[in-house]
């Protein structure tokens, strides 16, 4: 046994040390270190030496000598296939193609998704106007902030609407991190309600709705309707568009669980759900910038005509965005 071992290892062992050699040297500098003589030979030595281990494990080598190869060629594997790309550029490219082609992707998800915000926000307007008692009914104190019946239009209009820049850090650290934790936990809960068939996703989508139409509504008996707007979207086109792109990826998954077609659940559901996951994922992005506009951008302009001006001119980008990006260059599912 030790002279097949010796004889097995003799034959073999130039080829493993110059394998470890390449796959040292490109862990350490990458592969860019490697001339293109190297890069040819680097995946035929892998061959060889997944070919070793398993002869080696067949005929029962010694047991250190079996180790050494797993360890060689696991490590030989990573450099051959694994990724080639770092974190930023794989972000860019879920930025350029995998995002947009996810939302492209989810046209009723979305417009269903867009339909029960705005059956929200007509059931909200229709209740509070002419009754403004259903107001505290349907918005809950934290989220009324102050706000309700007892509100005047002079006080609306110096605490909220053009209530005073309160700095750089109250405005985009503080104000800023708060709204993209609050909005993302209820976009990452309007995604994940959609394994429970959509139905849930759908209530919450259509009672954001609710109370985005009650405040509607307030600011409406108040004369202030068209400041009210202007607030609101100079951040809500991007804040509601990254609710409903949530409500939307919620709506991929219940479909693939309710409707499986001719695979079993779990099959159609991992296939469906890395769109669902990139639309997920590219909304909380967008609840981010939201964030910082809310927080940052909105008390700092104190205009209506130019809050109405951005908004109108983020739903313009967004829009740009998501028809156009991603179209040429690569083909296939969202990632």
């Amino acid at each position: 046994m030790t002279l097949r071992s010796a004889e097995f290892r003799r034959n073999r062992e130039t080829a493993w040390r110059v394998l470890d050699d390449l796959v040292s040297r490109v862990e350490k500098k990458g592969l860019s270190r490697l001339s293109a003589a190297e890069l040819q030979e680097l995946p035929l030595l892998y061959r060889t030496a997944a070919s070793s281990l398993s002869v080696a494990r067949s005929i029962a080598l010694d047991r250190n000598l079996i180790l050494y190869l797993e360890g060689l060629v696991l490590r030989a594997f990573f450099v051959v296939y694994g990724p080639r790309i770092g974190v930023l550029e794989a972000l860019g490219g879920f930025l350029k193609h995998g995002f947009p082609q996810a939302v492209r992707g989810a046209g009723w998800h979305i417009l269903l998704a867009t339909l029960a915000i705005a059956a929200g926000i007509a059931i909200g307007y229709l209740m509070v106007l002419p009754n403004e008692a259903w107001f505290s009914l349907l918005v809950p104190e934290s989220m009324a902030g102050g706000r309700g019946p007892a509100s005047t239009a002079e006080q609306l209009r110096r605490t909220e609407i053009f209530a005073p820049w309160p700095g750089f850090v109250d405005s985009f650290v503080v104000f800023a991190n708060f709204l993209f934790r609050h909005n993302a936990t209820i976009g990452i809960m309007t995604f994940g309600l959609g394994v429970f068939g959509g139905v849930p996703t759908l209530l919450l989508l259509g009672y954001q709705g609710v109370v985005l139409g009650a405040f509607f509504a307030l600011h409406s008996n108040r004369g202030l309707l068209v400041d009210f707007i202007g607030w609101v979207s100079i951040h809500g086109v991007t804040e509601i568009g990254a609710l409903i792109l949530c409500g939307a990826g919620g709506l991929v998954i219940a479909e693939k669980i309710l409707f499986p077609g001719r695979y079993n659940r779990l099959d159609s559901l991992a296939m469906a759900g890395k769109a669902a996951a990139g639309l997920a994922g590219g909304a909380v992005l967008m609840l981010f910038v939201a964030g910082l506009i809310e927080g940052g951008l909105r008390q700092l302009i104190a205009s209506t005509p130019w809050r109405l001006a951005i908004g109108a001119a983020t739903g313009a980008l967004w829009a740009a965005y998501f028809l156009s990006s991603g179209r040429r260059g690569r083909h296939g599912p969202a990632t």
